[in-house]
């Protein structure tokens, strides 16, 4: 069985290698090396996120990415590459069912960056696996935007939020899984539906 994550991990860590350390990302105000300082402090850091819970830790967090972005940018892309067995996120263990979604749109966010890029062809396992973690994502999106929709992703049984739909939202998984994540801009997705509705699908703040 293909582990997604890992692959995808490393694919990232060869175009973080080829883009360098300057590049954008969709993640606004992040270059490249901002992006694998993220990545690596998530795989080494967990007490980073702490302040998502306790306010008064809510810098905490950037000022370790910022430390780590300091490193030089060949030893990041390696730290990205090889994650710690003993990471409570990247152990083999675990890494299929914490990572697949996340170095897939981090993967995304730099491919997508500059504007100049075409959807891949992913693998029929790779888009099962991010339908499977689509359909929690579109869930919460759309009950915290209060719109009932229909969400479609090419080949697979349709994601119904709520009674009577106003919407219907279509697109092959990946790219419905990089418009979910918050990047609509960057998504190849069709949206029929009320002009207001759609509008306000392209610009909430979707994601978790």
């Amino acid at each position: 069985m293909t582990n997604y994550a890992r692959s995808e991990r490393e694919q990232l860590a060869d175009l973080l290698a080829g883009t360098g350390p300057d590049a954008p990302t969709l993640c606004e105000g992040w270059t490249t090396r901002d992006l694998a300082a993220h990545l690596v402090v998530r795989d080494r850091r967990p007490d980073s996120a702490l302040g998502l819970l306790i306010k008064p830790l809510a810098g905490r967090g950037e000022r370790i990415r910022l430390a780590r972005a300091a490193l030089p940018y060949q030893e990041l892309i390696g730290q990205v590459r090889n994650p710690p067995v003993w990471s409570p996120i990247s152990n083999p263990l675990v890494e299929p069912l914490t990572n697949t979604m996340e170095m897939f749109i981090h993967h995304e966010d730099v491919r997508r960056g500059d504007g100049q890029w075409e959807p891949r062809t992913l693998d029929r396992g790779l888009e099962t696996t991010l339908y499977r973690n689509l359909k929690l994502i579109v869930r919460g999106s759309l009950a915290r935007l209060r719109i009932s929709a229909e969400v479609e992703a090419t080949g697979f049984p349709p994601i119904r939020v709520g009674d009577d739909p106003v919407a219907r939202i279509t697109g092959d998984a990946g790219e419905l899984a990089v418009f979910f994540f918050g990047r609509q801009r960057a998504a190849r997705v069709a949206i029929d539906g009320a002009p207001e509705i759609a509008e306000r699908l392209r610009t909430a703040r979707l994601g978790v």
